[in-house]
């Protein structure tokens, strides 16, 4: 047999050589993509981490910050409905059937409890919560309406209707009676106050004001601030004091202005490093804050900064 012999040239070892090359460079190509793509990936996938903890990190701060300005138990103020509710409907101030059905249309049927408040009156201490705010501020509405009081007769509410008391919208906007509102207003001594009180209530009412708009509790002329106005005379006349009822306007209105007070709580966190609970009840329910322009700059503020929370219930409608 004869053997056949390979002849290593020269040019053939080039050849060798410069395949061999080229299989590195696709190697390290081939590497580096892999290589590449997993850093890639990875930073990715890390990043995401880092976003989604980032996330879950805000979520509870503005859950934590939710709970300060709506406690899910409610807040408790330290007065009771009393028989206000029987004289209100004995009285026509309120229709319950249209109370009812106003409530109802609106996702807040009446409760047996609320039944009895309006129909029997109670003596247990108001509680107000996510769930019967709306209750509420059409319960005080009424009772503020109604109420004899020189805040009405004598003040802004009468200074500014050019003879027509009716053409507000916490007064020609209550429709939930039997009777004309101009025959109710002011009509009824449901909430007698001493002197001393009366002043408490004027200097509370005078210094709270609401994000719907620019006027304070002494000009009453939306739902939400003849409501507050009723609330403020009840709590006077039930020997509450004056921080008492400030710190009672502030969560009142934190029910009834979830958004704007949760926007509230987190301008003061950011800002003042200021947890809502502790916040001084005059400064955050007065114009600087509680305003409808003080809101606005506020509103205006986080949302130059990026911040803007969503509450997750709704309110600030001056209607029924």
């Amino acid at each position: 047999m004869t053997e056949q012999v390979v002849e290593i040239t020269e040019d053939s070892t080039d050849k060798y050589t410069s395949t061999n090359r080229r299989i590195r460079q696709i190697a390290s190509i081939i590497v580096l993509v892999v290589v590449t793509f997993f850093l890639g990936f990875g930073g990715g996938y890390l990043k995401w981490g880092q976003d989604e903890t980032a996330e879950l990190k805000q979520q509870k701060e503005m859950s934590d910050l939710y709970e300060q300005v709506n406690p899910a138990d409610g807040y408790t103020l330290p007065v009771s409905y009393e028989d206000l509710g029987p004289q209100l409907m004995a009285a026509g101030v309120i229709d319950y059937d249209a109370f009812n059905s106003v409530m109802a249309a609106s996702g807040d049927a009446l409760s047996s409890r609320q039944i009895d408040i309006l129909q029997k009156g109670s003596n247990e201490q108001i509680v107000i919560t996510a769930e019967n705010a709306h209750f509420l501020l059409n319960y005080f509405w009424a009772v503020g309406l109604a109420n004899k009081n020189s805040i009405l007769t004598d003040g802004p509410m009468v200074q500014n209707s050019e003879g027509q008391i009716d053409r507000f919208a916490s007064t020609g906007g209550w429709m939930l009676a039997t009777m004309p509102v101009t025959d109710l207003y002011a009509s009824m001594d449901l909430i007698p106050l001493t002197p001393e009180q009366q002043a408490r209530v004027e200097e509370v009412a005078a210094a709270v004001y609401r994000p719907c708009c620019n006027n304070h509790t002494l000009f009453p002329d939306c739902n939400h601030g003849m409501a507050m106005l009723g609330l403020l005379e009840l709590m006077a006349s039930q020997n509450a004091s004056v921080d008492e009822m400030f710190e009672a306007a502030k969560y009142v209105n934190a029910y009834w202005f979830p958004q704007q007070s949760l926007e509230t709580a987190m301008y003061l966190k950011a800002n003042q490093n200021m947890d809502f609970t502790d916040a001084n009840a005059r400064l955050v329910t007065g114009a600087e804050i509680s305003s409808g322009s003080g809101f606005a700059a506020i509103h205006q503020s986080l949302q130059t900064s990026g911040l803007l929370p969503q509450a997750p219930s709704q309110g600030g409608s001056c209607a029924n």
